[in-house]
């Protein structure tokens, strides 16, 4: 509860002084479909009453399975994970300013580089940034700093729509253009175009496209070699555990690798806060955003951590800091780190593994429902797309009565999008009675249409 030290006669008195009737006016702008319903609680109950009172109406909605992903998902987090993190020197830490002072703040983020910088087999990553959109938003920029004389950027239609949404937001702005690749409609793969793009700084390849299509990253990134365009490749770190990792594609390898790091320990907490995370070869760790941390050795020869090469506004570059990113998401870095020591190489594989296995057998048994299609009949990890037979908003609130979310329909991340299709996603957390029980739920639903 928070605690508000103003009593009724006292806030009455600011809210005259600055002419306002009631203190809902000060929120008047904000749209009323945008506004919770204040949840009504007993006056002056005790702690225990109101345990029981929450207890109850948390009761009242039922497990629900949950189905829905579009590039966040419901994974399973160890106990131990969270345990550790809420630990004092690691809740209440904000951040480093006086960061050779906090060696264990220095120690975990330096792991977490280490750790990423594993899973996408490139040379260097920064501390993280705020989420996987700006991420993908702040490589846009490095590249563009790499080749100073382009002034696009290449993005394939089949990247995340909200994702889309946070580069036309920040990239326009600076002169910018984003110049788009189409999909293909029949099999919702990226069409390469024969043609190059020499005002381009690079093309944005999304290992996973929105359609939960796995891409073919070699012949793409090979595509940009030959065009001579830097490769930024989008990632779900999970599903790194059995995918060729970016410092693996075509050639040469992505330039620039960035994700959404939710999958690695962070709860989804109705959409937030997560964090994203940057890695990059050693020869443009120069116009690399955020923070790098590194490892050395103090005075007198011992182990040292220290924050390097940090073009950032709130240190000597000001205005030519690599980016206006002013922090890291520090706990749920430490999180994600912990995250991945406790699963280790073996424990994130066979999570991905299962997440994938859950997705085959989730699409054959809504594929045997009659009525039911898969528009897409490419390789998936753990998401895929199915064509019903009515609009997909309608299905999917009529199962969420049934305590099954059952996906993201399409139409709902692009307008444009066809309003019968649904973004299915399974993780290791989803039994075998779970896709059963779908596909029952789903199966009835349409024999009654």
């Amino acid at each position: 509860m928070p605690y508000i030290p103003h009593d009724a006669a006292e806030t009455a008195a600011m809210l005259e002084a600055i002419g306002v009737q009631q203190l809902a006016d000060l929120f008047d702008e904000i749209p009323e479909s945008l506004q919770n319903e204040t949840v009504a609680l007993p006056e002056g109950c005790s702690e225990a009453s109101l345990r029981r009172l929450l207890e109850g109406r948390a009761a009242e909605q039922g497990p629900l399975r949950c189905f829905a992903g579009a590039g966040v998902y419901a994974q399973h987090i160890p106990s131990i994970v969270w345990e550790i993190a809420r630990r004092g020197e690691f809740y209440s830490a904000y951040t480093p300013y006086q960061a050779e002072a906090s060696q264990g703040t220095l120690q975990l983020l330096y792991e977490f580089q280490s750790f990423m910088t594993r899973l996408t087999a490139m040379a260097v990553s920064n501390a993280s940034l705020y989420d996987g959109a700006t991420a993908l938003a702040e490589a846009c920029l490095m590249a563009l700093r790499l080749r100073p004389q382009a002034r696009e950027i290449v993005v394939p239609e089949g990247l995340w729509p909200h994702w889309r949404a946070v580069l036309e937001s920040l990239l326009p702005l600076q002169g910018i253009r984003l110049h788009t690749l189409p999909q293909d409609p029949q099999t919702g793969q990226l069409l390469l175009p024969e043609e190059g793009f020499p005002h381009a700084a690079a093309l944005i390849i999304p290992q996973i496209n929105r359609y939960g299509l796995l891409e073919e990253v070699d012949t793409l990134a090979r595509w940009a070699e030959a065009r001579g365009l830097l490769r930024i490749a989008v990632v779900n770190p999970l599903a790194l555990a059995l995918l060729k990792a970016p410092g693996d594609w075509g050639e040469e390898g992505a330039d620039i690798a960035v994700g959404e790091g939710q999958p690695l320990g962070v709860p989804l907490s109705a959409g937030g806060p997560y964090f994203g995370f940057l890695t990059c070869k050693r020869d443009t760790v120069r116009q690399l955003p955020g923070r790098l941390v590194a490892k050395t050795v103090d005075a007198e020869g011992k182990v040292a951590y220290c924050l390097t090469l940090q073009a950032r506004e709130q240190h000597i570059r000001r205005a030519g800091a690599t980016s206006n990113i002013c922090t890291n998401q520090g706990l749920l870095v430490t999180a994600a780190t912990i995250h991945l020591a406790t699963l280790g190489a073996a424990g994130l594989r066979a999570a991905a593994a299962r997440s994938h296995q859950q997705a085959q057998r989730l699409r054959a048994l809504l594929q045997g429902i009659p009525g039911v299609v898969l528009p897409y009949s490419g390789a998936v990890f753990n998401e895929f797309v199915v064509r019903l037979p009515c609009p997909a908003a309608g299905l999917r609130d009529a199962l969420l009565d049934q305590g099954i979310l059952a996906g993201v329909p399409l139409v709902e991340l692009e307008p444009g999008a066809n309003p019968h299709d649904l973004l299915v996603a399974t993780t290791e957390l989803s039994e075998d009675e779970d896709l059963a029980a779908y596909a029952t739920a789903l199966a009835r639903l349409l024999g009654e249409i």
